[in-house]
């Protein structure tokens, strides 16, 4: 199916700073848009490793107003409540999130919760019974995002949270997101010695996320010449640094064009109102809401056997793909470019197949499938694929 060559692009994309060393700029950047008091929003074990927290408290100097290393890979909303608690201590105007994609979604519920004075169990309740908590009008405290992982997830206005009835704000296990245009970070800062910083093992994990991205944004439904020419130059970055990442030393050298792959694959993805995500990010979804998958190791599963499900449907604009993965190619355009992602995946040593994780078995699939189709990244699958829970049951069993 033939696209349109007629397009809308409507970004708002915070200021990027990027450049080893480029942590030392955070107060200078929080002066340029008038922010006075920091508070830094990480994990733990960010906030407890010298290597990566001091650079940031150095980078605000005496901007920073506090520390509030208490996320978890969980983004629960009750951590966002106690995050908010924290900010209205120090009396911050910024929020700094620190760390991987949990962190910096923490950081923006937190904004969110911020906005106005709502009871949290008001917000819990609205997060069962809609999936989402609203985001009220007017202003919302800014944020700016330092990343230390590979997923992708700082260029973003939307948010994933989620509840346990342990926290008293639901009766039962909840979960959603946020969304808003004025949740996209005012600044973020790619200091690649802050990845470095990082566990090779983690950096692994969530490379694949961002890598996904990359392949996401160029068959997307909403497409364009702009995230055309971002994603394609991130991906050649990612597949060049990420087929060499198990192997070589970690250091600020090696993974400034990783860390700019990142960066790029991200530009325009998240959008006003829409998103260049797809079915890949459903299946992730459908595979770790209720399963204890992590992510990347989701994606890296079925990435590959879902682009041989695309390609055999529709197009999907493989030529891209491989003009983007395997330029000297000699074989099929499809197959060059599944080789060439599962050779991503198999460098950085995640799992190829479902039986291996804790993840859901057979008998499990028919519902796995029918929250995958749920899925609203699946509305923006490629041009003239109209997915059956059927077709997206055998991608999961023959991921088995």
């Amino acid at each position: 199916m033939a696209r349109d060559d007629q397009f809308r692009f409507e970004y708002e994309p915070g200021v990027l700073r990027f450049g080893t060393g480029s942590v030392d700029t955070l107060s200078d950047e929080l002066v340029e848009q008038g922010f006075d008091r920091a508070l830094v929003v990480c994990g733990s074990t960010v906030g407890s490793t010298p290597e990566v927290i001091d650079p940031v408290k150095r980078g605000l100097g005496e901007r920073l107003a506090g520390v509030f290393a208490e996320t978890t890979a969980s983004k629960r909303l009750s951590t966002a409540v106690d995050g908010l608690e924290a900010m209205r201590a120090v009396d911050a105007d910024v929020l700094v999130g620190l760390g991987g994609g949990s962190s910096l979604d923490v950081a923006t519920v937190i904004a969110v919760l911020a906005a106005d004075d709502r009871d949290p169990a008001e917000a819990g309740r609205e997060l069962a019974e809609t999936g989402s908590i609203s985001v009220p009008d007017g202003s919302l405290p800014p944020i700016v995002a330092v990343p230390t992982t590979l997923a992708g997830a700082e260029q973003s206005n939307v948010a994933g949270v989620t509840a346990s009835p342990e926290s008293g704000l639901v009766d039962e296990p909840a979960s959603g997101g946020v969304s808003d245009r004025r949740l996209m970070p005012r600044a973020v800062v790619y200091d690649p010695a802050l990845f470095a910083t990082t566990p090779k093992s983690i950096l692994a994990a969530s490379a694949m996320n961002g890598f996904d991205k990359g392949l996401e944004t160029l068959y997307a439904r909403n497409a364009t010449p702009i995230t055309d020419a971002t994603a394609m130059r991130g991906l050649r970055l990612l597949r060049d640094g990420l087929v060499d990442l198990g192997e070589q030393p970690i250091d600020e050298d090696f993974l400034k064009p990783v860390v700019e792959g990142i960066a790029l694959v991200q530009y325009g993805v998240s959008r006003p109102g829409e998103t260049t995500l797809s079915i890949i990010h459903a299946f992730g979804h459908g595979l770790t809401r209720t399963y204890d998958v992590q992510q990347g190791a989701a994606h890296a599963i079925v990435a590959p056997r879902v682009l041989r499900y695309l390609f055999d449907a529709v197009d999907t604009r493989r030529d891209l793909l491989a003009d983007a993965l395997a330029p000297d190619r000699d074989a099929d355009p499809a197959e060059a470019v599944v080789e060439a992602v599962e050779d991503v995946r198999e460098a950085l040593a995640l799992p190829s197949r479902l039986r291996d994780v804790d993840g859901p078995e057979p008998e499990e699939f028919p519902a796995v499938a029918e929250a995958i189709l749920e899925d609203s990244f699946m509305g923006n699958a490629p041009p003239g694929l109209e997915p059956t829970a059927d077709e997206i049951e055998a991608v999961l069993r023959d991921a088995y």
